[in-house]
């Protein structure tokens, strides 16, 4: 199949273009920018004009909900929201049922994925078995299998020399651990963040200091060991700080935000909406403006969707029974786009907080354009703006605090390997 996107604003943050450029493809690959390749001739061509032609997305926090949590979402129902939001690659945490600790489990996911065809699914390993925190994983066997990192998801590892060997193991294999910060007994039962409005609401508090204190431990085993951490969905302003100084040490660390957390702060709880229960609790306009000022300046390296799709049910219930999470892969773009439009920042800083620099920490050769490429391509309208209503999403799971919204950015087509699998 070869493919002629003509007309467009080609936005390629790894290899610095934005511009008005064509771009060719054939046999799954870019074959040419700007300029045709002698003798190509296209089998389609898509007109982009007004429109940005960028690298597919790189979701790095993805729950597709199998196996083990189908009356959640189906993989299928998640890959296809996937599609739908111009993401080609995701990143699945290991808290399925059962957990991603056997090869065999993971082999599984990724020929389901693979058979669907409509995005690479990218798993965490387990990092403890059962993430019970006592015993390592295997992680080498793990790796074999496909998977590109090691976590615990949510579940804190309350043994510090547990999370000690498991670090001193990954650095003599070179694999990256990712690690949520949270103090299990410092959150414990909370459900908000700490401060007057939880205290108003009558909701159990998060501090802080929950995320800062084991963010500080994480840091410290990362200068002792020696071993390459990923931070999963910084919350706080201090967090920002203390990521910041790790970096001018050299350490190597990196670290995510999820996007609603640089558009929502505790106020939009309002009347106990349980659309904004989630983990890490929504913090104070401070920790809002300080995310958004680290994933700007590079501090954070990537923005992700932290995708959780949740049944209805499970979020009817009161605010601190809901089960915590948000559906995000198809609100990814548009809240990438909002927040450059919103800070006033180069489009092409959005979009490699989505593409190039989240691709890097999983070590991926995706997130960008360049000539011999896997053709993994986002095509969308920049301008213009989509209502956000629960049955217009493809996710299985309708539960988001943008419902109601009208966000910028609509996905017009989706190419995988140079395969057209979504149109709007």
């Amino acid at each position: 199949m070869k493919i002629h996107i003509k007309n467009g604003r080609l936005i390629d943050p790894k290899h610095g273009i934005d511009g008005q450029h064509d771009l060719y493809i054939a046999a799954g690959k870019v074959v040419g920018i700007g300029e045709a390749p002698a003798g190509f001739v296209a089998n389609q061509s898509i007109d982009a004009s007004g429109l940005i032609v960028c690298p597919g997305l790189v979701d790095l926090s993805a729950r597709l909900r199998e196996p083990g949590y189908e009356y959640k979402a189906t993989l299928e129902s998640e890959m296809r929201a996937a599609a739908a939001g111009g993401v080609t690659s995701l990143v699945c945490p290991p808290d399925t049922e059962p957990v991603l600790d056997e090869p065999g489990l993971v082999e599984m996911l990724k020929h389901r994925a693979k058979q669907l065809n409509l995005a690479h699914v990218y798993p965490l390993g387990a990092l403890t078995r059962q993430l019970a925190g006592a015993q390592l994983t295997e992680m080498s066997e793990l790796t074999e299998a496909g998977c590109v990192g090691f976590s615990q998801a949510d579940v804190a590892i309350t043994d510090t020399l547990v999370l000690w060997r498991a670090l001193q193991y990954a650095a003599t294999f070179d694999f990256t651990v990712w690690l949520r910060p949270e103090d299990p007994y410092l959150a414990k039962s909370g459900v908000a963040h700490d401060g007057e409005i939880a205290a108003r609401l009558g909701l159990r508090g998060i501090p802080a200091a929950a995320e800062t204190l084991a963010l500080e431990i994480i840091i410290r085993l990362v200068r002792e060991t020696g071993a390459r951490v990923h931070v999963c969905r910084l919350s706080t302003a201090e967090s920002v700080s203390l990521l910041r100084q790790a970096k001018q040490q050299g350490l190597p660390i990196s670290a995510d935000v999820a996007a609603h957390y640089l558009h929502l702060t505790e106020f939009d709880i309002g009347f106990f909406d349980a659309n904004c229960h989630l983990k890490p609790p929504l913090r104070t306009q401070r920790d809002q403006q300080a995310l958004c000022a680290g994933l700007a300046d590079g501090t954070i390296d990537a923005l992700c969707s932290d995708h959780a799709p949740v049944d209805d049910d499970a979020k009817l219930l009161p605010f601190a029974e809901a089960e915590v999470g948000a559906t995000g892969l198809e609100l990814l773009l548009p809240l990438a786009v909002k927040w450059a439009q919103d800070r006033q920042l180069a489009l092409s800083t959005a979009i490699a907080s989505i593409t190039s620099r989240p691709a890097a920490i999983i070590g991926l050769d995706a997130g960008h354009l360049g000539l011999g490429a896997v053709a993994d391509v986002c095509v969308f309208d920049p301008a213009q703006y989509r209502r956000i209503e629960a049955k217009s999403l493809i996710s299985q799971g309708k539960n988001t605090p943008f419902i109601g919204m009208e966000l910028p950015g609509v996905v017009r087509y989706t190419l995988l390997q140079g395969q057209l699998v979504h149109q709007a």
